[in-house]
């Protein structure tokens, strides 16, 4: 699955501006909405493609605001008060079989979870055997994607003790003071801890490419992870021409994101909590995307299945339908 370079970003760019200024001013929500994203690089895109404009013709005056945890924006997610969302894509599925009207519209990573450490000698997710892993957020997309490596690689449960923690900056703190030998995190948090270490003159190394093992598991290294999620209500207010344009406004906030990384990272900085510096810096360890669902449906089904073989409850009990990919 391609990425964009510098170069096809800045090309797409160009196309996809000129195309936005051919589109005539009459795709309008009919107030403001509100977009919502985890904190991990994904939503630098997203808070770019709101603050950058690329937005204007489906939802002018739209904002972005960050969720905290997986609980919070489910719950919010089912009450109707989150309407518009990057969240894991396994969520997505799940809530869409669950009856909830839930649509995916993009995939916006391919993997961004890496196993971070002081100690140098660590490689392998064998090499945690007896050893303590901070991970956050219990029974999320990091801890099912984990457990599924760890049963692939024949390891028992309890080899690995797992200190779950509440925050991605929470597990970064257990691993800084040495309460945890490792810690899971997805970007920006991974290189975030990689330069805070080098403030208390300590090294933390980027020891294990979770994609790298999926590879493994799946035969190819992308994860489709997270991606936007509207709910059926915010799918009636925008129509279908509509959706259309808000995934062409994603594609090219992607390429600008690209081209200007500090820009796009200045966008999401305040939001989530990360300084604009880090999330630049994530940029190339975060396999950026913006692709359409139905053009990623095979590698999540794939992804899907996967998870499924754990506990097909991950996704619901089942594939979710034609009606889950909306574009």
């Amino acid at each position: 699955m391609a990425h964009l370079t510098r170069r096809q970003a800045l090309s797409a760019l160009s196309r996809l501006t000129v195309a936005t200024l051919a589109t005539p001013h009459i795709l309008k929500a009919d107030a403001p909405l509100t977009f919502y994203g985890p904190p991990a690089a994904p939503s630098a895109v997203l808070a770019h493609a709101v603050k950058g404009g690329f937005m204007k013709d489906v939802a002018p005056e739209a904002v972005f605001k960050a969720w905290k945890t997986p609980d919070e924006m489910r719950a919010a997610v089912a009450s109707g008060s989150m309407g518009a969302v990057v969240m894991p894509s396994y969520g997505a599925a799940n809530l869409h079989n669950r009856g909830l009207g839930l649509g995916l519209l993009n995939v916006l990573t391919t993997g961004l979870l890496y196993v971070v450490s002081k100690d140098e000698t660590l490689t392998s997710l064998e090499g945690l055997s007896g050893k303590t892993l901070a991970l956050p957020f219990k029974n999320d997309m990091p801890d099912f994607v984990l457990r599924r490596l760890v049963a692939e690689k024949g390891l028992k449960p309890g080899d690995i003790k797992l200190e779950y923690a509440a925050s991605p900056p929470e597990a970064v703190q257990l691993l800084l003071t040495g309460r945890v030998d490792a810690a899971l995190l997805s970007e920006p948090a991974a290189t975030a801890v990689l330069i805070k270490a080098k403030s208390f003159f300590m090294t933390v190394h980027r020891a294990i490419d979770i994609q790298q093992d999926w590879a493994k598991v799946a035969g190819k290294p992308e994860i489709p992870q997270a991606g936007l999620a509207l709910t059926s209500q915010v799918q009636e207010k925008l129509g279908t021409a509509g959706i259309g344009a808000l995934q062409t406004g994603m594609e090219a906030a992607l390429a600008s994101a690209i081209a200007d990384p500090q820009r796009a990272a200045s966008a999401a900085a305040d939001a989530l909590g990360f300084p604009a510096e880090i999330i630049a810096a994530s940029f190339p360890t975060s396999h950026l995307s913006a692709l359409k669902a139905s053009v990623a449906r095979a590698d999540l089904e794939a992804f899907y299945d996967e998870l499924a073989k754990a506990d097909p409850a991950i996704i619901g009990g089942r594939r979710p339908d034609d009606g889950f990919y909306l574009v």
